[in-house]
């Protein structure tokens, strides 16, 4: 029986919970879908980087090959290339190039999963792609990144569309409180879409990510991360190495 345990935020893992599982790392808006759009663009690889100096120094050391990007308070980074939006990850600027990235939320997420046997990435862009990959794992561990610290309701109904597409690919997995919710929250979200045909970017307008992308004018965001399976790609994150690029 395959066992899924959704986590609200990086902080409500405990200690060693992660060690040697296959992990789900979320953060909608937008650091997981940035990265998609980056590696569907043709990015060779993304390194994540906690610090906005460590993607400086990293730059020094790549060099010309490498672009940064990266938010902080969701705006573009001084003296970065890019932010985290992801239009701004196209063929004419990113293919055959090293993403060195930072976010507040995302890449803190991605830390917590250092002792992972296998990292994923998951975005509402990528949802069956990933889901499919998570089919024959017998645990699966899902990270919502949240904003600030603060659970956000993007990231909660991703988990829980992944979580259902597992209960409804053979038998019944075991799942955590966090798991059964968020699955809760996707079922009764798919169920008003039928009833009043409102789009999921409607819905993902008064979360505390999407209010944040609204107030600083990236509104346009909301509505690209909302896009259900656009992208094919998968992202893995090589904790060996520390980059990521698409699953094998």
């Amino acid at each position: 029986m395959q066992t899924i345990h959704v986590h609200f935020l990086p902080e409500l893992v405990d200690d060693g919970q992660l060690n040697d599982k296959t992990v789900v790392v979320i953060d909608v808006l937008r650091a997981t879908t940035t990265i998609a759009y980056a590696l569907a663009a043709g990015a060779t690889r993304v390194i994540p980087c906690l610090e906005v100096d460590e993607a400086l120094q990293l730059r020094r050391e790549v060099g010309a090959d490498s672009v940064l990007g990266g938010e902080r308070g969701g705006k573009k980074i001084d003296g970065f290339d890019f932010g985290n939006s992801p239009l701004e990850y196209t063929q004419a600027t990113i293919g055959g190039k090293t993403l060195l990235f930072t976010t507040t939320n995302g890449t803190r997420a991605m830390k917590t999963a250092q002792g992972a046997a296998r990292v994923l990435l998951a975005a509402f862009v990528n949802l069956s792609a990933v889901s499919d990959r998570l089919a024959d794992e017998d645990c699966v561990e899902i990270v919502c990144a949240g904003t600030n610290r603060q659970i956000t309701r993007e990231d909660v109904l991703l988990a829980g569309a992944i979580t259902e597409q597992l209960v409804g690919s053979g038998e019944r997995p075991k799942l955590n409180d966090q798991a059964t919710i968020a699955l809760e929250s996707w079922s009764r979200f798919s169920r008003e879409l039928g009833e009043n045909k409102v789009p999921l970017h409607e819905t993902l307008r008064d979360s505390i990510g999407a209010r944040n992308l609204i107030e600083i004018g990236q509104e346009r965001d909301i509505e690209i991360a909302a896009q259900l399976d656009k992208l094919e790609v998968v992202p893995e994150l090589d904790l060996a190495n520390w980059r990521i690029t698409s699953a094998k």
